[in-house]
């Protein structure tokens, strides 16, 4: 068991082109640090896994559709989503080479993704996610985003127009009709609930994960219309 106190110990530090990213140890932790600020750690996984669950949850039973993941972190949303053979092609977009590369060849975070990455139907794709929803020409079923502590709360300023009407409507165009957008959030907020349907998603509605301390994680959902 990892020990409160336990001083964390830096395996490896890079400069990317979104400023510093550090990978380091505390205890039986891995956790990643981008420009000071927290992102996330292998500690427990649960609210990465609702939300791949609740995006394909909310889906009408079309079969194998194909999810898009933003942020690859520690690798829990990838290794969810490739454990259940109901998913189609699995695309994950990381904007750090540093992380894809602690999960790659034997990499620190390696063992967390191994088997996914082995998964025909899944890849990485090294690119900024508000870059590519805007670029890209595929389409998905599922979008979930995990690329931020919040829509409050971005790790970098880049991130924020993610989360305006201009960001949600590009989001909404690579989910074909009926697609389901997830979005991660450090604690619930209902003013991104209003945003999502001023966007005009519908069906908007937060599911909670309550954790030790302090306001619970929460996973939004919302669906685009067609």
């Amino acid at each position: 068991m990892t020990a409160m106190y336990d001083a964390p110990v830096v395996l490896d530090r890079r400069e990317g082109p979104y400023g510093e990213v550090v990978l380091r140890r505390q205890g039986d932790l891995l956790q990643i640090i981008a420009n000071g600020c927290f992102l996330m750690d292998t500690s427990d996984g649960r609210s990465e896994r609702l939300l791949v669950d609740a995006a394909y949850g909310a889906l009408d039973g079309r079969p194998a559709p194909a999810v898009l993941i933003g942020g690859l972190g520690v690798g829990f949303s990838l290794a969810h989503a490739a454990a259940n053979p109901a998913w189609g092609r699995i695309r994950v977009v990381e904007r750090e080479p540093a992380v894809i590369a602690w999960h790659r060849d034997g990499g620190p975070l390696s063992a967390l993704s191994r088997d996914a990455l082995a998964d025909p139907r899944a890849e990485i794709v090294e690119s900024d996610l508000v870059t590519y929803v805007n670029e890209t020409l595929h389409t998905f079923d599922a979008l979930c985003l995990d690329i931020d502590n919040g829509p409050g709360w971005t790790v970098t300023e880049d991130n924020d127009g993610l989360y305006t009407p201009a960001g949600l409507a590009a989001c909404a165009r690579v989910l074909r009709p009926g697609g389901v957008l997830a979005v991660w959030s450090a604690e619930p907020s209902p003013e991104f609930e209003g945003s999502l349907r001023n966007a005009g998603f519908r069906h908007v509605r937060t599911e909670e994960v309550p954790v030790a301390r302090g306001v619970p994680d929460a996973v939004h959902l919302a669906v685009r219309p067609g």
